[in-house]
């Protein structure tokens, strides 16, 4: 009885999980496991917002980029990284992308950074649902970019050399 019982239990199980993992729901890309929900595009591509098109995770999760930083050259780490995490550089882009404009960008010991037009990429950790934009302009150096690589509603400049971390206590 208890081996039949132990044998029901296991096929339902494995049914379930079956069942989560098939359909049009699920994408899997080269840097995470596969995940369930609304159909999303394989990797980086653009997405329609308020702010216009512009670049989304294989996720639906807005990229920023960040003014403090310098053509290939990540100024985000610790704190910073902690709420603005860089985007890795194994992440695939979409084929109606123009991939020329992106690249990588070596981390102080954390791998490699996705870039474009040799900015890095970053996610913002509040963005709690796909498409939502509210990294947008955060302390004026924070920014959408479009599928050219272009921020949205950036200043022309920033003041950063871009030799040193920024870690200095404000929330980013």
């Amino acid at each position: 009885m208890r081996k039949q019982r132990m044998f029901v239990v296991t096929t339902v199980f494995m049914t379930a999980v079956a069942a989560c993992g098939s359909g049009t729901g699920t994408t899997t890309l080269a840097s995470e496991t596969a995940t369930s929900g609304p159909a999303t595009a394989a990797g980086i591509h653009t997405s329609e917002t308020d702010l216009g098109t512009i670049l989304v995770d294989g996720d639906g999760f807005t990229l920023y980029v960040f003014t403090v930083d310098t053509e290939g050259v990540s100024t985000c780490f610790e704190g910073c990284a902690d709420v603005w995490p860089p985007v890795g550089a194994e992440s695939e882009i979409a084929s109606d992308l123009d991939a020329s404009i992106f690249g990588s960008a070596p981390r102080q010991g954390e791998g490699d950074q996705l870039t474009i037009g040799g900015l890095p990429l970053y996610r913002y950790t509040p963005d709690g649902e796909p498409g939502a934009t509210g990294g947008q302009g955060v302390n004026g150096v924070w920014f959408v970019v479009d599928a050219g690589g272009n921020m949205i509603g950036a200043p022309e400049a920033s003041s950063n050399t871009g030799t040193e971390p920024i870690d200095d206590g404000y929330d980013y």
